[in-house]
């Protein structure tokens, strides 16, 4: 499957995004439609050492079920252990540079927020950015200002081509906004993690852009 497939339903998630038990989020989440998957593992209270590993491991066998890839989000040396499908680094992790070149041909994905972030992680070779925030959201506490979707239009007016996925307080009112501004999928970290059932409902209102009759 193409990448912009691959990224249309994107889920973010550690066990600090969980009111339950992580694997049972994700298997409901991959049931539902997620397309690709990112292990997050930020935040008060989150796993470290051999406990995030170990979760991470478990994961990794989930996506590997539903044959859907497994990302690492800014800890290459963890995605590396478990040969992850790839990695995804922000704007104050490490260098994108060295990233890529550590990870070889994986999967490089960075968040941009703005033209010139999405033109310098194209320089290094990025696969895909994710832009935001698109919407207010309470998930990271370092938030960058909201600009909403209008940033991705001003990326694609750059004609920066490769696939964008929008993220920040995304949920299945306003993701239509997103995916009308230009981008190719949409990430979402609570909003699936803490609310069954909404993983289908995006992935059916993601399909119905290109299958007017498919319904909830």
């Amino acid at each position: 499957m193409e990448l912009k497939k691959q990224l249309e339903l994107y889920f973010v998630m550690g066990s600090v995004n969980c009111d339950r038990d992580p694997r049972e989020v994700l298997t409901k989440a991959l049931e539902g439609g997620v397309t690709m998957f990112q292990f997050r593992e930020k935040g008060d209270h989150c796993l470290d050492g051999d406990d995030k590993v170990e979760l991470a491991k478990d994961l990794q066998k989930i996506c590997q079920r539903f044959g859907i890839p497994f990302i690492v989000n800014d800890d290459v040396e963890l995605a590396l252990l478990l040969d992850a499908d790839g990695v995804h680094i922000g704007q104050e992790d490490e260098d994108i540079e060295e990233v890529r070149r550590k990870i070889g041909s994986k999967i490089l994905g960075v968040s941009a927020h703005n033209v010139e972030e999405a033109k310098r992680a194209i320089t290094f070779e990025a696969d895909y950015l994710g832009v935001g925030p698109m919407f207010p959201t309470t998930t990271k506490a370092d938030i960058r200002k909201v600009e909403g979707p209008s940033v991705i239009k001003k990326i694609r007016t750059a004609g920066i081509t490769i696939p964008l996925v929008g993220i920040g307080g995304i949920n299945e009112n306003n993701a239509p906004e997103v995916i009308q501004a230009g981008a190719d999928g949409i990430a979402i970290i609570s909003a699936i993690s803490r609310v069954p059932g909404t993983a289908r409902k995006l992935s059916n209102l993601l399909r119905a852009r290109h299958d007017p009759e498919i319904v909830e």
